[in-house]
């Protein structure tokens, strides 16, 4: 089956293509996106967004994860991703990351509303973790937002291999 799209008000969620290699780089190369994530690399070299993009079927197939391109459904701007990673039986961990000229305008709210409830109605999860840089408090905006609710902070590896603070969130499906 083929991964679904998902369509919000303002976005198209969508499997990112390979022509999308380019403008992942130049988004994500972004020093100022890195530093607000764990695992984002800087520099972004030639062939990382390559690398990353080739995974992404098999992830969908294995039922492992599922990411997407968050789209403008006007323009159809490729703006950043929106995914949910580590999926194992019936939890999984929400993440994203967009593009500097893209901040502040409520696209990762919307994007991360319709990836929770796609979660919830198709995905058969049951409950969703997300994880933010304690530096990065607009992330954790954004999940509070979605109904999110802060569990506590710990210590995970960043891309470094450095120790770096996080708040961890969760969301439990609603009982019907």
């Amino acid at each position: 089956m083929e991964q679904i799209i998902l369509e919000t008000p303002r976005l198209i969620l969508r499997p990112f293509l390979p022509a999308d290699a380019a403008k992942v780089q130049q988004l994500a190369g972004d020093k100022r996106v890195a530093e607000t994530t764990l695992h984002i690399p800087h520099p972004y070299l030639d062939g990382m967004a390559e690398q990353w993009l080739s995974g992404h079927g098999e992830h969908w197939k294995n039922k492992t994860a599922v990411i997407y391109a968050i789209t403008d459904k006007v323009s159809k701007c490729l703006m950043g991703t929106m995914s949910l990673v580590d999926i194992q039986g019936e939890e999984g961990e929400l993440g994203y990351w967009l593009g500097v000229d893209y901040w502040g305008n409520n696209y990762a709210t919307e994007a991360a509303g319709a990836l929770v409830d796609f979660a919830f109605s198709s995905l058969a999860l049951n409950k969703l973790t997300a994880d933010h840089l304690i530096d990065n408090p607009a992330s954790g905006k954004v999940m509070e937002k979605i109904g999110m609710s802060y569990q506590h902070n710990i210590q995970k590896l960043d891309r470094y291999g450095r120790l770096a603070d996080v708040k961890v969130y969760h969301l439990l499906k609603a009982q019907e």
